[in-house]
């Protein structure tokens, strides 16, 4: 037990610098062996638990028995001396010993390991950023909240369920931030399946309570009115129901009145608020951005895509692909967008995925006004920064990019290794530094970052492309293979088509690693050009 205790403590001291699990799927494996470990922990409890038990089952019929023969002949038992002395002895020293096992505590084991794991454990954060991770795969993928409950989800390997209490969550993280819209769609999920019968904890009275409200809240009046009398038909003496149905009627019969004095042409609108959905997005090219990510609204035409190709690129005549060169593919036409494929091994990958695991932090973005950098809800995921100098595959990786790309790493920000965490995304965004951001790479001194790489370091069962909402272009994620693209023309002009984003992870597992190579040491690698668009 102690062994057991010590191992999982070493195992999850490792990630207690590492807060927000459901930022990163690849830490979140360390909580599967954690749980691993409490169980086993658990069934020594059990274990030690039934074995107390019998101890003290076997004294108990060992006594029955003894006890059956004796008050058959009581003078008879206790006048053989033998049996004299054996009951004195039991009931001055043996019932005491009994009553120590009975009082024993063989829980101590298992608490102490518990107590000491649960330091380490999720929080209340990581539990509302997973539910929310459900509600915006629920989203951008389209899904109704019975595919979800289900399980039933592209791509999965090990199908799970939602339970009525796993529904009613849901429910509240949603009502918790105000959004009824999500609210009223997984109350209502949990109502269907305490209808079908399912056993739960939690009542119809509690689900109603809840759905009637968020109904209400979006400007269904008729539908809220019918679910509190619904709930008070379970409950009549529910106190919030019974004043929400007063003030429900009151507010019917004042349209009525309004409906009344009104024109004919208007006796037959309703004062109350339309149903409004999902609340009203921050992000304009919300719809376009979702569409992609689902494999819809792509914008290439078949005229533009006869002009795509695949070729063998040796980098301009670079000698370490003369012989063996790389497998390109045009992924895009403008902004011109190429993957190389079978780029980065397995083993490389591997490499770099060990270098990186122990230092994954939450992912920032740099705060445009202050310039700090913040985490944010729009990007779900944990990076780390690997450089050239502490490990001799990073610095192959970073050669093998200038070679290919003909573009001086040596000013390049260093490797960044991101894990996507549940349902992980970053929204649309620019990787360049637009006129009104002049101050954004201005500790680094080597300019803008004129072009992206990235590598794809996991293949992904459902979800995680990279779109490019400005252009209506899709790249999906393919393990060995890198993206490249220029961020900036040749003037040094930033190209807003590039703005891009990395679409929620449905199922899986997604690694990336990106390079962004910066102006500077490129003067004659790629000359400026006297037109602004070029």
């Amino acid at each position: 037990m102690i062994r057991c205790i010590l191992i999982v403590g070493i195992l999850l001291r490792q990630s207690l610098s590492h807060p927000g699990f459901f930022t990163s799927i690849g830490q979140m494996t360390d909580l599967i062996y954690t749980e691993k470990d409490l169980v086993t922990s658990l069934k020594d409890y059990i274990k030690a638990e039934e074995d107390k038990l019998e101890q003290i089952k076997k004294w108990a019929e060992k006594l029955d028995r003894l006890t059956s023969t004796a008050t058959k002949d009581p003078e008879g038992f206790v006048g053989h001396p033998v049996n004299a002395f054996k009951l004195v002895k039991r009931l001055n020293t043996e019932w005491s010993e009994l009553e120590n096992l009975v009082l024993k505590d063989m829980s101590d084991g298992f608490i102490s390991n518990l107590t000491i794991q649960r330091q380490y454990f999720p929080n209340d954060e990581d539990q509302v950023g997973a539910a929310k991770a459900l509600l915006r795969l629920q989203d951008t993928y389209n899904l109704d909240t019975d595919t979800i409950s289900k399980g039933n989800l592209p791509g999965v390997k090990h199908k799970s369920f939602l339970t009525v209490e796993d529904c009613f969550e849901l429910g509240k993280v949603a009502y918790t931030e105000a959004d009824y819209y999500h609210t009223e769609l997984w109350m209502e999920q949990a109502l269907k399946q305490l209808e079908e019968g399912e056993v739960s904890s939690v009542d119809k009275v509690s689900v109603l309570d809840y759905l009637s409200y968020a109904v209400y809240q979006q400007g269904d009046l008729d539908k809220a009115l019918s679910l509190t009398k619904k709930l008070l038909e379970l409950d009549p003496e529910h106190q919030r129901a019974n004043g929400n149905l007063k003030y429900f009627e009151y507010i019917m019969a004042k349209e009525k009145d309004v409906n009344k004095s009104a024109s004919d042409d208007q006796s037959d609108q309703k004062t109350t608020l339309k149903k409004k959905g999902a609340a009203v997005d921050y992000l304009p090219e919300r719809q376009k951005y979702e569409m992609l990510c689902r494999g819809e609204g792509i914008k290439m035409t078949p005229r533009r895509q006869k002009k795509l190709f695949c070729r063998y690129h040796d980098g301009n005549r670079n000698p370490k692909f003369i012989l063996a060169p790389a497998k390109q593919e045009d992924e895009w036409d403008k902004p011109r967008i190429v993957r190389f494929h079978d780029i980065i091994s397995d083993a490389e990958i591997e490499i770099v995925k060990d270098l990186a695991k122990p230092r994954l932090r939450r992912a920032t973005i740099s705060n445009p006004i202050t310039g700090d950098l913040e985490t944010v809800h729009y990007r779900i995921s944990k990076s780390a920064w690997l450089s050239g100098y502490e490990n001799p595959v990073v610095s192959r990786i970073n050669m093998r990019i200038q070679d290919l790309t003909g573009l001086d790493v040596s000013t390049a920000e260093e490797l960044q290794v991101a894990n996507y965490g549940v349902g992980g995304q970053y929204e649309p965004h620019f990787d360049f530094a637009r006129k009104d951001e002049p101050d954004a790479f201005k500790e680094l001194g080597t300019g803008n970052r004129i072009a992206t790489w990235l590598f794809y370091m996991s293949d992904v069962s459902a979800g995680g492309a990279t779109v490019f909402p400005e252009v209506g272009a899709s790249v999906w994620p393919k393990k060995g293979t890198a993206v490249f693209w220029y961020n900036l023309f040749a003037s040094g002009e930033g190209d807003y088509s590039t703005r891009h984003a990395a679409c929620p992870v449905l199922v899986g597992n997604k690694w990336v690693s990106n390079k962004w190579l910066h102006e500077r040491g490129q003067e004659f690698r790629r000359p400026c050009t006297l037109s602004e668009l070029e």
